[in-house]
């Protein structure tokens, strides 16, 4: 995994998750890589603005100026792919039909729930549909460096930016760990990184044991 980028990183283990048979929302960002690791596996892609059945990312050769993406990137249709309003592509989410939403995040806290549509006191183009998703799907995964730009920690004991939504996420994927979220706080279920467990609470100055570990916040 270490010969990948960050980003590859983080993409791959999500499609690990995945399973077969399954829809599943990818956001912008790092979300959209996890496409290029379904190469064995019979996942259905949904974007908000009305595809279901996205195939890999395009290319040259097969770019379709007017087949993209929520993110108004090219993508791909597979042949059983189907088309729909936005609204009724929000009315899957809304409606419990998506299985798996994989989101990027500005930040996620101890509990799991994620903010990752506005950034204080920076022009906001918009909510998106990430409040819809973490409300209605069925499983929620989020995907990010650990750390931004400034060297902060994206995993936060309290969100400092506008949240969205108080549910919590189920799995929180960076290139150092995979996180799951419990009652007693973040849990490793697995370092993909080259840190161990306790370089990576130090680093996030948050303490993390593994799964089925107890610690105290």
């Amino acid at each position: 995994m270490l010969s990948l980028d960050k980003k590859h990183i983080i993409a791959k283990r999500i499609a690990e998750e995945l399973e077969d048979g399954q829809i599943v929302n990818l956001g912008i960002g790092i979300p959209t890589i996890v496409s290029e690791y379904l190469e064995d596996k019979e996942v259905f892609l949904q974007t908000e603005n009305g595809l279901l059945g996205m195939g890999p990312p395009a290319t040259e050769d097969n770019l379709d100026i007017d087949l993209i993406n929520a993110g108004k990137e090219p993508v791909t249709y597979l042949k059983s792919a189907s088309f729909f309003s936005s609204a009724d592509s929000f009315a899957l989410i809304r409606g419990g039909h998506v299985d798996v939403a994989v989101l990027g995040i500005l930040q996620v806290d101890v509990h799991g729930e994620i903010a990752n549509w506005a950034v204080p006191n920076q022009p906001i183009l918009g909510v998106g549909g990430a409040m819809d998703l973490v409300t209605g799907a069925k499983k929620v995964i989020v995907a990010a460096t650990l750390f931004a730009k400034d060297g902060t920690s994206k995993l936060v004991k309290e969100l400092t930016y506008k949240t969205s939504g108080i549910r919590k996420v189920d799995l929180f994927v960076c290139e150092y760990a995979v996180i799951k979220f419990t009652l007693e706080g973040p849990r490793v279920v697995e370092l993909l990184g080259d840190m161990s467990l306790e370089q990576l609470s130090e680093k996030v100055g948050i303490p993390l044991e593994y799964l089925n570990s107890p610690i105290e916040i």
